[in-house]
């Protein structure tokens, strides 16, 4: 078989091996030495912080931040520069208010194909009716889904009340209004539109290209599978094909061809990496479709069980345990033995990490015994 251009030149291209890779992504993540940024620009940097459950964003900005209190964080969402909306990959993200209005409708197709799994229960739905329907339902007064399920199902009572939902959920930019996400805070998730809560107009979405250069600037060096798994879309080779002549080309390892900003850093793959604390669901793990740059192949999977992902802990810039806190205690299990001076590092990040975010609470830190498990 005749090899395209494009494969000719992944093939001559300059390699960047596992370490390589490690070191440009943790850089580019502020995870390779903490960054002067503020949480605004690290959000806006970073392109959202995944947020399935309340606290995983500020874990993650404590990991990434010099100086970060999570307050910090809190008072951007109290004040709406920040908000929670479904967008990445149909899944919780906090976004600042500009990306809330533009990428929402850059994922439109990957919301579209949710829906598609629940279309059995809106047989006779129009579904411009239910949006419009649900946009004044949810702008005269933030609801739950539950309260949302109860007043579409009255105008459609044959309709499956759950698919109802999920359909004004989909076919609308609904954000989590606060208190729900706000640091040392309870609250149950309401509902209304990003227009409303943020005061004004969505915005067009952004060409495909203006992502992907912010892609590679957060994650690369990448190639196009890497950032549909981030993205949930597909269909993102010709973007990167009308971009080529301004990026660079590199391939991986096993062949794979890979873009990259041209100014953007790659560390020597010597540079040191400190440990890190990391939250579940950071999209570190997630933003790749070879994700073997941050996780070891036989670690993988290590990480989740079932739909449930597990806290991680870095080790030299990849992954080499899990963590929690239980009853007065920070328990560190890594997969394998550290060495003293990994034990060493390891504690100080975690001391540091329960001073920034638990100021007011006592730990002791404890590792837990090496078990060694089936990938």
């Amino acid at each position: 078989m005749t090899k395209t251009s494009a494969q000719r030149g992944a093939a001559e291209a300059p390699l960047l091996d596992v370490r390589a890779l490690n070191r440009a992504t943790l850089e580019r993540q502020l995870l390779l030495r903490r960054s002067a940024l503020s949480p605004l620009d690290a959000v806006s940097h970073l392109l959202g912080l995944q947020a399935q459950n309340v606290t995983p964003p500020y874990y993650a900005l404590a990991a990434r931040l010099d100086g970060f209190a999570p307050q910090r964080l809190a008072a951007l969402m109290a004040g709406r520069e920040v908000a929670r909306i479904v967008t990445l990959r149909s899944t919780l993200h906090t976004h600042t208010a500009d990306d809330c209005l533009t990428l929402r409708p850059l994922v439109q197709p990957a919301r579209d194909r949710e829906l598609g799994a629940f279309r059995g229960g809106l047989t006779g739905v129009d579904l411009g009716l239910l949006a419009g329907l649900a946009r004044e339902l949810v702008e005269a007064e933030p609801r739950t889904m539950a309260e949302l399920r109860q007043a579409l199902s009255g105008r459609w009572p044959d309709a499956d009340p759950r698919a109802l939902a999920v359909a004004a959920r989909c076919t609308l930019p609904l954000v989590q209004v606060t208190p729900r996400g706000l640091w040392g805070r309870s609250g149950q998730v309401a509902l209304t539109t990003a227009e409303h809560w943020l005061g004004r107009p969505a915005g067009p979405a952004p060409a495909p290209e203006s992502l992907v250069l912010r892609y590679l600037a957060a994650f690369g060096p990448a190639s196009v599978k890497d950032m549909q798994t981030w993205a949930g879309l597909t269909r993102l080779r010709g973007a990167f094909e009308r971009l080529r002549p301004r990026l660079l080309t590199f391939r991986d390892p096993s062949g794979t061809e890979l873009f990259d900003l041209p100014d953007a850093p790659r560390p020597d793959p010597a540079t040191p990496a400190p440990p890190r604390f990391l939250p579940e669901f950071d999209n570190l793990l997630l933003s790749h479709a070879d994700r073997s740059r941050v996780v070891p192949p036989a670690y993988r999977g290590r990480h989740w069980r079932g739909n449930q992902a597990f806290r991680t802990l870095l080790v030299d810039g990849f992954l080499a345990g899990l963590w929690k806190l239980e009853a007065g205690t920070l328990v560190i299990e890594p997969f394998a033995e550290l060495t003293c001076t990994q034990r060493e590092e390891v504690t100080a990040e975690g001391e540091r990490m329960l001073a920034v975010l638990h100021p007011q609470s006592s730990y002791d830190i404890r590792f837990g015994t090496v078990v060694q498990r089936d990938a």
